[in-house]
């Protein structure tokens, strides 16, 4: 018999349907039955993610403060795994320019490898493999998504796994002009000290009261990856890696 896993799933944030990606997180952890979650808004409970197994994150500006910071850092370093999705490296203030991405965070974004600056207007795009051979994503096959094509600074080694591409303006964004053609990660490895982090920027969701106080209703359901299986597929696959970290 083996011993229980012990994860910590913080889901936390705002702009996105926090709630309908915690539901769908928790399914996908509760298929292996030997993983035992607890579920967290935020990263104040440093001691709870210290003693977890793996960490698994799906936030959108949520801000940690230097303590919860410095404890995230502490966690991989020491050999932890932690899954980010989606906007786990977004910190997003609502100026009259635009959305800016202030650099106010440097350990979080350092130690997750990339921090969110722009994205496009949400449309499909082409998905590939940067490594095929990783077991991560061995046999996936290139894909469309319909998904917030994530624009971001990296920090430190990394991996890249998925990638797709882009040029033009990341409109309403306060850094909007993207002009380089080169590949835009969509998943990636990033080792830090005895652990390592696995970024995946897919993952978008929106319900019809998430972007308050900007308005009041937003018009549309958006769902973006949550509708492909491909997507599933790469978040069992990531959550399988991450759940490894205690036989390593």
């Amino acid at each position: 018999m083996s011993d229980p896993l012990r994860a910590v799933l913080v889901c936390g944030g705002r702009y996105h349907d926090i709630d309908y990606a915690r539901t769908e997180l928790l399914k996908l952890l509760g298929e292996t039955p030997e993983i035992r979650t607890r579920v967290f808004e935020d990263y104040r409970d440093t001691k709870a993610i210290a003693e977890a197994d793996f960490l698994v994150t799906y936030t959108c500006d949520l801000r940690p403060s230097a303590e919860e910071q410095d404890a995230l850092a502490a966690f991989v370093k020491g050999g932890g795994r932690w899954f980010a999705l989606h906007g786990t490296n977004s910190v997003l203030d609502m100026l009259a320019g635009g959305v800016a991405t202030p650099r106010t965070f440097p350990t979080l974004m350092e130690t997750l490898g990339s921090q969110f600056i722009a994205h496009p207007p949400i449309a499909p795009y082409q998905v590939t493999v940067s490594a095929p051979d990783h077991p991560l994503v061995s046999g996936i096959e290139p894909f469309e998504a319909e998904d917030e094509l994530y624009l971001c600074e990296y920090h430190g080694e990394i991996l890249p796994l998925l990638e797709t591409r882009f040029t033009g303006q990341a409109t309403g964004f306060a850094e909007a002009d993207w002009p380089e053609d080169e590949p835009r990660l969509v998943m990636y490895l990033h080792p830090v000290g005895a652990g390592s982090v696995l970024y995946l920027t897919l993952g978008h969701c929106r319900g019809h009261y998430d972007m308050r106080p900007v308005m009041d209703y937003y018009p549309r359901v958006e769902r973006g990856s949550w509708e492909l299986p491909v997507f599933y597929d790469l978040v069992r696959r990531g959550l399988r890696w991450a759940s490894e970290a205690r036989s390593d």
